[in-house]
């Protein structure tokens, strides 16, 4: 089969870091990735299966990977050689042995984290007792290799492929009228939508989403789909972003060098410093950062009023930050790692819904597989990577890996 190999290759990754930090995206060319020939994975037990992909998205998590960008806390929750790929929509290879509609569509959304149900760990630790796949303690543990997700463990596979394989707990059928365009996004609105709800939104707040990449989209249709927030301020700096963030559910947009003004118009915050504005004395309620980097979390710091919340979705590397703001404003900084069972409250009831449940409605309510902006073959990686890493600045949203034959493109 061919597939997207990750090696660990130290002067390749060396080489991947100086490329990527010239040029986003262009460690694709000279970088630890290749497209190489390989076998399938073997099933690690009698509940896996085997998957075909047919679209796999580019995340920013990927981009970091591959410009060696990404933090070193990732080595001990990886395993080497992997193929990458998690926002992954497929068929069921053998479809009498997994999940399928009635109609007979065979094609599932893959949830990839690796927690103790797809390791064969018993008994489970607390958080996958709890349905929260994503506090797993055990994903470098069990049956598999080290691995966080499906995409960055060397025992699955990854989507970026002509094959993995997956446990039957990880497999969401996808209802026939959802095309693959909607389908690849669920798993990265599934972030999203476990962002939105983590950061707690109360009636009257104003929350700031910093970033209107994929992420940030997704958060604030997540935001108007599943939170009393009210007003709701992205940051958006491409046109194509500012139109699709109002689209959203955005009552406000401004641009990145807009964001101190912005908020301060909006909470009547009095601003700190001597000619420009250094800081804000009070703020917005929440800032739901989907950037994850130094500047992005300095920024958070700074628009919030006491006691205010951070919700980190954007995955974030090696950063330094001033934190003196947030233990003398009493600030909460928190992350917001993928997805699981999620509290929802509505009409005065609490329910337990699966993220992935939410995200498949939230797909189809808000038709967000029109951010599927571009698909490549996996020969041409180097242009879908460089793509994906410019995705702003060429009016894009989501790039994905097209795995599918052209039959199998016009059918839906």
């Amino acid at each position: 089969m061919k597939a997207l190999v990750f090696e660990r290759n130290v002067p390749k990754y060396a080489a991947a870091m100086v490329a990527g930090s010239l040029r986003p995206g262009s460690g694709a060319r000279v970088g630890p990735l290749r497209l190489a020939d390989t076998d399938v994975p073997e099933l690690p037990g009698p509940d896996w299966v085997q998957v075909r992909p047919r679209l796999a998205g580019i995340c920013g998590s990927d981009l970091s990977t591959i410009d060696g960008t990404s933090s070193r806390y990732f080595d001990p929750i990886v395993s080497f050689p992997f193929t990458m790929g998690h926002e992954v929509v497929a068929d069921l290879i053998d479809p009498d042995q997994g999940v399928t509609e009635a109609d007979g569509n065979h094609r599932v959304v893959v949830e990839p984290v690796l927690g103790c149900v797809t390791r064969n760990i018993t008994p489970v630790c607390a958080a996958c007792a709890a349905g929260d796949l994503g506090g797993c303690v055990n994903i470098a543990f069990g049956a598999l290799e080290p691995g966080l997700q499906s995409g960055f463990c060397c025992d699955t596979g990854g989507g970026w492929s002509t094959a993995m394989v997956a446990h039957r707990s990880q497999l969401h059928a996808v209802p026939a009228t959802m095309s693959d365009e909607a389908a690849v996004i669920v798993e990265p609105t599934a972030c999203a939508i476990h962002g939105a709800l983590a950061a707690a939104v109360q009636p009257g707040e104003t929350v700031v989403v910093l970033g209107s990449g994929t992420l940030g989209l997704l958060v604030l249709a997540a935001l108007r789909a599943y939170t009393p927030a009210t007003t709701v301020v992205a940051v958006a700096k491409h046109p194509h972003q500012r139109d699709l963030a109002r689209e959203l559910g955005a009552t406000h947009v401004i641009e990145p060098d807009e964001v101190k003004r912005g908020v301060r118009r909006l909470t009547g915050a009095m601003a700190l410093g001597d000619g420009s504005i250094t800081r804000l004395a009070g703020g917005a309620d929440v800032v739901i950062d989907c950037v994850g980097s130094e500047a992005s979390l300095a920024e958070s710091l700074d628009v919030l009023r006491p006691k205010g919340r951070i919700a980190m979705v954007g995955m974030p590397g090696e950063v330094k930050v001033d934190l003196t703001g947030l233990w003398q404003r009493e600030l909460r900084l928190f992350g917001a790692y993928a997805y699981g069972t999620e509290t929802l409250e509505r009409d005065g009831a609490t329910t337990r819904p699966r993220t992935f449940d939410l995200a498949f409605d939230l797909v189809g309510a808000a038709d967000l597989g029109r951010l599927v902006s571009a698909t490549y073959p996996l020969a041409r990686f180097a242009d879908a990577v460089a793509h994906a890493a410019d995705a702003g600045r060429r009016g894009a949203v989501k790039i994905a890996f097209d795995l599918r034959s052209e039959k199998e493109r016009t059918r839906l």
